[in-house]
């Protein structure tokens, strides 16, 4: 049986995965395991699809190391140390992961430039609303990991929004997670383009700063068509109704386009091509969240509907397994932008408000992060007691 994320390039005659790289998106693997390292996993799906980086989270390192004896021998060694907290134990396991990632994605890092090849390492879901500590924490995993091509993620909240300038004008790469909407996208997409102006004038090395703003895709969606579908069953109206039913599954794509629009014009114009011509790279809008929930949808609908230059798409092993097996690869984030924004449109005359759906998201995303790392800490703690 073939494993997870891997294809045998002798029986491929065109891998759809690689084909993305045609249209300047990069594909980066929504997954963390230790067996990836040490079975070769990770460079047959660089070298077979084309693979450009990884992304981790919580709830990630909780299923690796809960559902697997992969992690056994660290957690032996850790077990033995009572002085510490489960954080740090955690945080040794981690750190272990993403060191591995990163030395097996230097090829690719170096090959792009420093556009990719790189490993993203969460600051604690618990310091979402709390900026000094999210500043000190991404100084202490960016030092601590000791790799360039790594990315300290942290969340689009209010107050990680002066985190992330920060931690940028001193040339630490960030991955801007948890973005929902375009207006909190603009702001961080305006704090990435401070930070690169103040490293510049710290006299930094432009070249090597890179970002991404990770904007979420098919939470928006779960949560619009659970409202769209209570409305449908409290009208009678046939007109609503062709409203609402036009809506389902429409409005993540959407959302994602008109972001990708925003994308284009900030990094665009005289004031940032002072900043290209030293060699800043752009902030790409990198896709996350791109399962399908909705067993109606077809399984690769957020990759299909999103492929454009200069964006990162990052995926779950089955959606890329999927995509490989029956992807369709064509240009399709700057297809029909009317189309996106009367989506848009039409869902304010439907009566639900994106302001309301993207601050919910938001809210629910932080705590989702948090539960898992709770959940975690308590697997850390019971696997080294």
């Amino acid at each position: 049986m073939q494993p997870t994320g891997v294809v045998e390039s002798s029986k491929a005659t065109k891998n759809l995965l690689k084909e993305l790289l045609k249209y300047g998106q990069s594909m980066w693997l929504d997954y963390i395991r230790r067996d990836l390292f040490t079975t070769g996993k990770l460079k047959a799906m660089i070298e077979d699809d084309g693979l450009r980086g990884m992304t981790s989270n919580p709830a990630i390192f909780e299923k690796a190391i809960a559902d697997s004896s992969l992690y056994d021998d660290i957690l032996r060694s850790l077990a033995s140390q009572k002085n510490l907290s489960a954080t740090a134990k955690y945080e040794q396991i981690a750190i272990r992961d993403i060191r591995d990632a990163a030395d097996q994605l230097r090829g690719v890092y170096e090959e792009t430039n420093f556009r990719d090849g790189y490993v993203s390492l969460e600051v604690s879901p618990y310091l979402a609303h709390k900026t000094q500590e999210t500043i000190d924490e991404a100084r202490r995993l960016w030092k601590t990991v000791q790799r360039e091509n790594v990315m300290i993620k942290i969340p689009g909240t209010a107050e990680g929004l002066p985190a992330i300038r920060q931690a940028i004008s001193e040339g630490i790469n960030i991955n801007v997670t948890l973005l929902f909407a375009q207006e909190v996208y603009v702001k961080v997409a305006e704090a990435y383009v401070a930070g690169v102006e103040e490293l510049a004038a710290r006299g930094g090395n432009l070249k090597k700063m890179a970002g991404v703003a990770s904007f979420f895709i098919s939470r928006i969606d779960t949560l619009i068509d659970s409202m769209l579908d209570q409305k449908l069953k409290s009208t009678s109206d046939p007109n609503q109704q062709a409203l609402l039913k036009s809506l389902l599954g429409k409005v993540a794509i959407a959302n994602g386009k008109l972001t990708y629009q925003r994308y284009q014009k900030i990094f665009s114009g005289p004031n940032w091509e002072k900043l290209a011509a030293k060699g800043a790279q752009t902030q790409r809008v990198l896709w996350a969240s791109t399962s399908t929930k909705n067993p109606n949808y077809r399984d690769v609908m957020y990759v299909e509907e999103l492929i454009g230059p200069d964006t990162v798409d990052t995926i779950p092993p089955a959606t890329i397994d999927a995509f490989r097996d029956h992807g369709r690869v064509r240009p399709s984030l700057t297809e029909d932008i009317p189309g996106a924004q009367k989506t848009m449109d039409d869902l304010a005359k439907a009566g639900i408000s994106m302001k309301e759906v993207t601050d919910k998201l938001t809210v629910d995303g932080v705590k989702l992060f948090s539960d898992a790392f709770d959940k975690l800490l308590a697997a850390v703690e019971k696997s080294t007691a």
